[in-house]
Formats: structure tokens, C-alpha cells, sequence
């Protein structure tokens, strides 16, 4: 039996609330238009701060089973599910054929799945693919669930592996400087195709990005109460130092105390306190 979280922000004392539809209730795939589109981020955290952890000798990441919960899990299919659009890149596409990390380019949930079609969304949400090398395979998941792909890339990308992609009937979005692919020109460009709701599911350099673009509209965090250590690991953010724009204002928090056993977590959303001038793009391998 699923047990309830505890309001913890706003204060409502003694208010408990059920994992199952707590995101949906945010109605996320109303609050951005074609115009105006609303972009959301979702991670998972450690105390210390960890994301990940590096395998250095595999070149790649992976997330620690125990920091993961399906309470956690749930939310962030609830998050997905209310999504036109996600954001994801060639790294992740990569580590997905490889087997490091699991699928989660699709709504797979029963419940889910009808919710989309209650609320007038597309059976799957499109994918759009950040990738500055445009090297990566294309998983055979989109195909079987006849979504949408494109790939996004900065200006100065290879333009054999453009047309390699563009030869397979990709459509290409040109995104940025150099190799990089920036968020406001992305955003922009998802804009101008009538997206309204995009999720990141892309890691933290699309994260910094889109922080430092004034992209963002809301982040939700988990954070889990653990100490992970480890002196390979990935955390939210790749760039340099921020200022006023990676002000964040918290909007709601939730306390589970339940999971992960024999510690807890925190579900929190935020919204960007202030914008400012845009900054280059980061870098998506």
C-alpha cells in the first residue's frame, strides 16, 4: 500500500497528499503556449549533490540503484506524460544502446497513456536529439512508437553527418554557434514548430544552458536523503559560476519519509526568480 507524502511548503500543517497525480495536478501542458512555450526540468539528488557516477574506465555514467526510488520515478513519468515535446541528447541515445541507462523516451503507463489522450495530447511526445558530434544511434523505440524526431545542432556541425541524418529523413534544427547547441535558439525554433510544453530529460549541460538563457520556466528536484561520496560524479550544473539567473524561488515540498528505506526524500519544485542577458550555449556531445 502506497503511503502519503507530507506537505511540508506551502505550510499546511499536517496535510498529507498522494504520490499518484500529485505532478499531474500542476497541469504543466497548460501553462506554456506556441508563442510562449513552458520548458521544465526534473532531476534526482543526492545530499552531496551527485546526479551520477562516472565509470571512467566504460567512459560513461550511471545512476546508483539506491539512489532511485518509484516514488521518484512516478512523478517523473507524471512530468513526462504532460510533455509535447521532451529534450534529450546524444549522450543519453548512446548510453541507451549500450545498455548503461533505461528507456525513457516513451509514456509507458496504462493510466498515463489514457491521460494523454484525455487531455488532447499525441499518443507519444516528439523527440528532439541535442548533439554537437551528431554521432549517436537512433533508438528503435521511436520508430516502433511512430514519434516525431528531430535533431538539433549547432551551425558548424559536421556536415557529412547532417546529411547522413537528413539522408535517413531526420529534419535538422540549427541551434546555435560553432558545434554547440544554445537554448534560446532552440527553444525558438521549437516555438516556431507550436510546442507548448517541453521537458528536459537531457542532464545538466542542457540544464545550464537553458539557466543561463533564460529558458527555464520550472525546475523540479528530488533530493534524497543520502550521502553518495565518490570522487567521479556529475551534479546539476556544468558551466561557470552563476549570478541572479540561477536564482530559484521554491514553490512547493513534499516529504516522503518512507523511501528511500532508512532515509527519506524531499520532492521540491522552483521557479527562476529573475532573468538576464542570454550566454553562450553549452556544449551537447
Amino acid at each position: 500500500m502506497q503511503k502519503n507524502l507530507l506537505r511540508l511548503y506551502p505550510p499546511q500543517p499536517g496535510e498529507e497528499s498522494a504520490i499518484t497525480g500529485l505532478y499531474l495536478a500542476h497541469q504543466v501542458h497548460k501553462l506554456g503556449s506556441a508563442g510562449s512555450p513552458f520548458v521544465y526540468a526534473n532531476f534526482l539528488s543526492s545530499l552531496d549533490g551527485r546526479i551520477a557516477l562516472e565509470d571512467v574506465s566504460q567512459n560513461t555514467s550511471y545512476i546508483p540503484k539506491h539512489l532511485t526510488t518509484a516514488s521518484d520515478f512516478r512523478l517523473f513519468m507524471e512530468l513526462h506524460a504532460q510533455a509535447d515535446c521532451l529534450i534529450t541528447h546524444g549522450g543519453y541515445m548512446r548510453a541507451l544502446y549500450e545498455g548503461h541507462l533505461g528507456n525513457i523516451l516513451q509514456v509507458r503507463d496504462n493510466d498515463l497513456v489514457e491521460w494523454r489522450r484525455h487531455n488532447g495530447l499525441k499518443p507519444q511526445p516528439t523527440v528532439i536529439i541535442a548533439s554537437a558530434s551528431l554521432n549517436f544511434p537512433m533508438h528503435k523505440s521511436l520508430h516502433e512508437h511512430a514519434q516525431k524526431v528531430y535533431i538539433a545542432t549547432g551551425s558548424n556541425a559536421d556536415p557529412d553527418r547532417i546529411r547522413y541524418w537528413h539522408d535517413l529523413g531526420y529534419p535538422i534544427l540549427i541551434a546555435g554557434e560553432g558545434r554547440m547547441v544554445h537554448g534560446a535558439p532552440l527553444i525558438h525554433a521549437l516555438s516556431g514548430l507550436g510546442y507548448q510544453s517541453i521537458y528536459l530529460i537531457a542532464g545538466p549541460q542542457m540544464l545550464d544552458t537553458m539557466i543561463r538563457e533564460k529558458q527555464l520556466s520550472r525546475l523540479y528536484l528530488t533530493i534524497t536523503h543520502q550521502l553518495i561520496g565518490g570522487k567521479d560524479f556529475r551534479t546539476l550544473l556544468t558551466g561557470s559560476t552563476l549570478g541572479p539567473e540561477g536564482n530559484l524561488i521554491l514553490e512547493s515540498m513534499y516529504y516522503d519519509p518512507y523511501s528511500p528505506p532508512g532515509s527519506g526524500q524531499f520532492f521540491m519544485q522552483f521557479s527562476p526568480e529573475s532573468q538576464t542577458t542570454p550566454k553562450a550555449g553549452a556544449e551537447i556531445e
